[in-house]
């Protein structure tokens, strides 16, 4: 019996999984998944009655288009590796596919749902295309017949409007980066829209417009969005957040521009019935300024205003008798008032006279200077008059006559 070391057990281990199972596809359940910073995914399948680790290396994770989370049935493609150190073997995975389902339909249906939870899709924060377009911004690429297509329709439609392009990828690895970055450039132009989009193609050739960088821009922009890709049976992630989905490019223009051939109908209809109207309007003014010549004549205005000079002198004179007469009878009326306010005034003025001297008779004998006999006084205690019944003595008190006051104070008292 051969002897053999850890390491070479390991290693033969080794040579002979590789070497047996070697780009196969395991079918599982998710048992757990984590996205490691460092662009690796590691993660754990199983069934019924065992399960395998795995992993898949961050250049092989960068090409996937959806996540994988627990509890999904995928299938993976890879071969089985050992870790000799540790004499540990794993599944290293370089593709995973939803089990039953397409892998771009399953990101499709996560990321639609994730933008749906953030709002982007919501009604009330769409923008409202302009009614008057003066100028477009065409988000495609430069060579493509979609882009083609739209400017011969623009030329068709409404040839005054300014037309703006900007290239873009629309395909493959790196078109999603483009045409964000476009639509960012796109928005600092100062247009009144922007129509992004693309002829059409497979699932992979649109695959772009459904891809979350592309989504963010649109939803970031301060220009209203039109996404136009595909066919109308194509319904992209782009539809879903821009302000308005056109089913083709071709469509995109035909929705937002007037058709200049519709207008010019228009204005020939408007032309016409504004003719017919000024037309009508004129004969009846005609018919208006007809009648009132007549009238004119009919009442001749020299004659009116004649009759109208006559009526003014005539009223002109019956004003002035009139004030004459009341002036008279004014005048005649005055004298008697003016003789009765003369005598009204003389006897007031008698009466007032009268009435004065009686008052200065009465103040003078009302006068306590006259009314006080020699040696009388008025006492005051307290500010009021009082009797000397009350002043006791060592009381200070007031004596006051007509023209001295004195302050005293009672030394002694005794009745009479």
């Amino acid at each position: 019996m051969q002897m053999m070391s850890v390491s070479s057990l390991n290693t033969k281990i080794k040579s002979l999984l590789e070497a047996t199972f070697m780009h196969i596809l395991v079918e599982g359940e998710v048992a757990s998944a984590t996205y490691h910073t460092s662009g690796h995914l590691y993660f754990t399948i199983k069934d019924d009655k065992s399960a395998i680790k795995c992993v898949m290396w961050r250049s092989s994770v960068a090409r996937m288009k959806f996540r994988i989370e627990k509890g999904m049935h995928i299938v993976v493609e890879g071969s089985v590796s050992v870790y000799t150190p540790r004499g540990e073997y794993q599944f290293q995975t370089v593709k995973i596919e939803p089990y039953g389902q397409g892998a771009l339909a399953l990101a499709f249906e996560q990321l639609k749902e994730k933008l749906k939870t953030q709002g982007y899709f919501d009604a009330a924060r769409k923008k409202k295309i302009p009614k008057q377009i003066h100028k477009i911004v065409l988000v495609t690429a430069k060579e493509s017949a979609a882009l083609h297509d739209m400017l011969k329709i623009i030329e068709k439609r409404w040839p005054l409007v300014e037309v703006s392009v900007v290239d873009t990828l629309v395909q493959g690895e790196h078109a999603a980066r483009s045409i964000a970055s476009a639509l960012r450039y796109a928005d600092t132009l100062g247009a009144d829209v922007v129509i992004v989009g693309r002829g059409g193609g497979s699932t992979e050739d649109l695959w772009a417009f459904n891809e979350e960088p592309v989504a963010d821009a649109i939803f970031a922009m301060e220009t209203p969005v039109v996404s136009a890709v595909g066919h109308e049976v194509d319904v992209l992630i782009s539809d879903y957040v821009a302000d308005l989905r056109a089913p083709t490019p071709s469509a995109a223009i035909e929705m937002i521009l007037p058709d200049k051939n519709e207008l010019l109908y228009l204005l020939d209809e408007q032309l016409e019935r504004f003719v017919r109207s000024f037309d009508m309007q004129l004969t009846r003014k005609m018919q208006h300024l007809q009648h009132m010549e007549a009238l004119l004549l009919q009442n001749a205005p020299t004659r009116k205003l004649q009759e109208m000079i006559e009526r003014f002198e005539r009223l002109q004179q019956e004003y002035t008798r009139t004030m004459h007469y009341k002036l008279d009878q004014y005048e005649a009326a005055l004298k008697p008032l003016k003789n009765h306010l003369k005598q009204s005034m003389d006897l007031i003025l008698r009466q007032k006279t009268q009435q004065a001297d009686y008052l200065e008779e009465k103040m003078k004998m009302s006068d306590p200077r006259l009314q006080c006999k020699e040696g009388w006084a008025q006492i005051s205690y307290e500010g009021k008059p009082v009797s000397l019944k009350i002043i006791e003595p060592e009381m200070t008190f007031v004596l006051e006559d007509a023209d001295y006051r004195i302050e005293a104070r009672c030394l002694s008292k005794k009745g009479i």
